[in-house]
C-alpha cells in the first residue's frame, strides 16, 4: 500500500453539518466524537431525555430527522474560499466528509436517492466543487471521509439482526457508492470510517481495496487508512488512525495520523461553543510538533456551518498555523523521525530531522528567560557543528555540556523581532 505524505500538517473539513449541533451538556462523559456524532442516535434511537427535550423545545411537533435536509442550505457556500484558506493553512492534504452515519452524501450519489446535497438542500454537488477549486487553486492532495455503515438504513439494521450473515446493505449500498466516489472524484486520501460492528468479510473491503490499489483511477495515487471493518484498526492500512485523538507519544513503527479537533468536544459546528472551548494556537502548534516528533501526521478538523462557512475562530487557527509553519515548516515538511523524539533535560523540546542533510532540528515550546536552551540529547563536534535559529539565520554560540549534550545562547530579541510567537526552531548541523 501507498504511504501517506510523511510529515505533514494536514486540514480537515468533516462535512457539513445538516442540522446545527444539539446542546450537550451530559452528567456523564462520553468520548468527544459521540458528543457530535450520536446526538441522532441519542434523540431517536435512546432517546435521551435531553435530546428529546431539545427537539420538542425548539422543533415543531413530529419535526423528523429528515426534515433537517432542506435547512442545510449552504448557501454562503464558496469552494475557492475555502482552497484558498486551506492554501494558506500550511496544509499538504484535505479531508471532506462526503457521507457520515446518518448517509446523507455530499454529492448526488444515485444510490442515495432524494437524500443529498444535489437532491435536498443546497442542490449543489459540494464535493465535486471542492474537489475543483482543490485541484486548480492549491497544491494540495485532495482526500475523502466515507461511512461504510449508515444507523438507520433498513437493509443495514436487517443483517445486523442476521449477526451480518445477510449482506444487503453492502451489495446494494455501500460498495457501488463507494466505487462510484471514487470514479468520479479521484480522491488520493480515501479516509474510511464507521464498521458498524461488522467484520472487513460482511464490507468485502479486501476485495475493494484490491480494485482501489490495481484498477481505480487513483490506483498510483491512494493511500488510506485503517478503518476497514471491526477488528482492522490499528493492524492494517496504509497508515493508522487507532482511535479519534490518537496520540501515542512514542515513535510507532507503521505511519500514523492523529485526527483530532479544534473544537474540544464536537467535530461540528456548534452554536452554543464558548471561546475556552477551543485550542488555542499554542495547544495545536504542541499537538503538531508531538505527532511529527513521533512518526504521524496531524489531520486537523474544524466545523462548518449549515450554511457553508467557515466560522471566524477555525479561520484564524488555520491562518496562525500558516504563519507558524511558513516560519517553522522546515522542521516538519518532509521530515524524519530521529533517535529522541523528545528532550531528556528541558521538557517541551521535540525532535525532528532530515539525514540526507545531516540536520537535526529541535523545536521548542518555551523560551528560556535565561536565554540559555539547555538540550540533553544532542552530541555536537567543536569546529564542525553549527547551529542557527529558523527564521533568525545568524549562527549561534553553543558549548557542551560536561557529560551529554549541549547549551546554546539564544539571540536577545524583542517581542518584535521573534520570528514567531508560538514555538521555535533550531536547526542543528553535524551532531549525532
Amino acid at each position: 500500500m501507498h504511504q501517506p505524505p510523511t510529515q505533514t500538517l494536514t486540514t480537515t473539513c468533516l462535512g457539513f453539518p445538516t442540522e446545527e449541533k444539539l446542546v450537550l451538556r451530559s452528567s456523564k462523559p462520553h468520548p468527544p466524537k459521540e458528543r457530535c456524532y450520536l446526538r441522532r442516535w441519542y434523540w431517536q434511537k435512546e432517546k435521551r431525555p435531553m435530546f428529546v427535550n431539545f427537539m420538542k423545545d425548539n422543533y415543531p411537533p413530529d419535526f423528523k430527522y429528515e426534515d433537517f435536509g432542506p435547512l442545510f442550505t449552504a448557501k454562503f457556500f464558496n469552494a475557492n474560499q475555502w482552497a484558498d484558506l486551506f492554501q494558506a493553512s500550511g496544509a499538504k492534504y484535505v479531508v471532506l466528509t462526503s457521507k457520515h452515519h446518518e448517509g446523507f452524501t455530499l454529492w448526488g450519489s444515485e444510490y442515495s436517492w432524494n437524500w443529498n446535497a444535489v437532491d435536498e438542500g443546497p442542490k449543489r454537488d459540494i464535493v465535486r466543487e471542492l474537489e475543483v477549486a482543490i485541484r486548480n487553486r492549491t497544491d494540495l492532495r485532495f482526500g475523502l471521509y466515507y461511512s461504510l455503515f449508515e444507523w438507520f438504513h433498513p437493509l443495514f439494521l436487517e443483517d445486523q439482526s442476521s449477526s451480518f450473515h445477510k449482506q444487503q446493505f453492502p451489495v446494494s449500498k455501500m460498495l457501488p457508492e463507494i466505487f462510484e466516489l471514487v470514479s468520479k472524484y479521484r480522491p488520493e486520501v480515501l479516509w474510511s470510517d464507521g464498521d458498524g460492528g461488522a467484520p472487513d468479510s460482511y464490507w468485502n473491503s479486501t476485495g475493494f481495496l484490491a480494485w482501489l490499489y490495481n484498477d481505480s483511477p487513483v490506483r498510483d495515487t491512494v493511500v488510506t487508512n485503517d478503518r476497514w471493518g471491526a477488528g482492522s484498526i490499528c493492524k492494517h492500512g496504509g497508515y493508522y488512525t487507532c482511535s479519534d485523538r490518537y496520540n501515542p507519544g512514542h515513535l510507532l513503527p507503521h505511519k500514523w495520523e492523529n485526527c483530532m479537533t479544534i473544537d474540544k468536544f464536537s467535530w461540528g459546528y456548534r452554536r452554543n461553543a464558548r471561546i475556552s472551548d477551543y485550542l488555542t494556537i499554542e495547544e495545536l502548534v504542541k499537538q503538531l510538533v508531538e505527532t511529527v516528533s513521533c512518526g504521524g501526521n496531524l489531520l486537523m478538523n474544524i466545523g462548518p456551518t449549515l450554511d457553508g462557512t467557515i466560522s471566524a475562530i477555525f479561520e484564524e487557527r488555520l491562518r496562525q498555523m500558516g504563519a507558524w509553519l511558513k516560519v517553522n515548516g522546515e522542521a516538519i515538511y518532509d521530515s524524519h523521525t530521529w533517535r529522541s523524539q523528545n528532550d531528556t533535560i528541558t521538557p517541551n523540546v521535540w525532535y525532528t530531522s532530515k539525514p540526507k542533510q545531516n540536520l537535526v532540528y529541535a523545536i521548542f515550546l518555551e523560551w528560556p528567560t535565561s536565554g540559555l536552551l539547555i538540550l540533553g540529547q544532542p552530541n555536537a563536534t567543536l569546529g564542525a557543528t553549527k547551529i542557527k535559529l529558523l527564521g533568525h539565520g545568524q549562527p549561534l554560540n553553543w558549548i557542551s555540556s560536561e557529560q551529554k549534550g549541549i547549551t546554546v545562547e539564544l539571540p536577545q530579541l524583542t517581542v518584535h523581532q521573534m520570528p514567531c510567537k508560538w514555538g521555535w526552531t533550531l536547526a542543528l548541523t553535524n551532531v549525532i
